[in-house]
């Protein structure tokens, strides 16, 4: 029977997606030995078997399942003069059947790259989410988010904005299901709602402490 994704082309037209991984050969203590595809839907989940020695020598066979829904950028646009950042505000449902009071999370822009390089991709994003048109994109820094299961790399990018770089309303792609809120906020005013637990949004918690130890809002604010 053909499969899917694996066989066959799936609904994105993909195949081969039980390939991913094989081919590891960076680390001579994991050797790969089979990888299954369990679901695939817009992304993908598989279960990869590895043999991995252990510190002490001994090898010992393990099974990891990891989500792979593609790498992503977000960025962190920022007034040094009137002291503002631009956040969003849209509804996760993940967080909301998670013990989020309403699912409506403050967060940096952000989005999947696609067939995007990164740059390319949060200039999209920005124009989509939060109607700006950006010029100088500054790259921060790269994190794995979750590495326990999640194989996704995100990429960190800040820059300037003015009032006049605000060329749309944002709020998304309707027909992709966005709702999106654009939020500008004072600098001081979201620190402080990482304090009060009103931003718990990972991304944006490291870009917000990015902008007050190393970045535009850091003691002797950068020319």
């Amino acid at each position: 029977m053909k499969t899917p994704g694996v066989d066959v082309p799936d609904h994105r037209g993909r195949t081969g997606l039980d390939r991913t991984g094989r081919e590891l050969d960076r680390n001579p203590d994991v050797v790969i030995r089979d990888v299954e595809l369990t679901s695939q839907g817009w992304h993908v989940l598989r279960r990869t078997t590895f043999d991995y020695r252990r510190r002490d020598g001994r090898w010992e066979r393990q099974q990891r399942e990891t989500y792979d829904r593609g790498n992503g950028a977000v960025i962190l646009p920022y007034d040094v003069e009137r002291r503002t950042v631009l956040l969003t505000r849209q509804f996760r449902f993940s967080a909301y059947v998670n013990d989020h009071p309403d699912g409506l999370l403050i967060e940096a822009a952000a989005g999947l790259l696609d067939a995007d390089d990164p740059l390319t991709a949060i200039r999209r994003e920005s124009a989509e989410e939060l109607g700006v048109t950006l010029s100088r994109i500054e790259h921060v820094f790269d994190a794995y988010m979750s590495p326990g299961s999640v194989t996704e790399r995100l990429h960190f990018f800040a820059a300037a904005y003015t009032p006049e770089n605000r060329t749309s309303e944002g709020g998304g792609v309707a027909d992709e299901g966005e709702d999106i809120e654009v939020l500008e906020l004072d600098f001081g005013e979201a620190l402080a709602m990482i304090r009060e637990g009103q931003i718990t949004d990972g991304k944006t918690i490291m870009l917000l402490q990015w902008a007050a130890l190393h970045g535009p809002f850091a003691p002797g604010d950068r020319p």
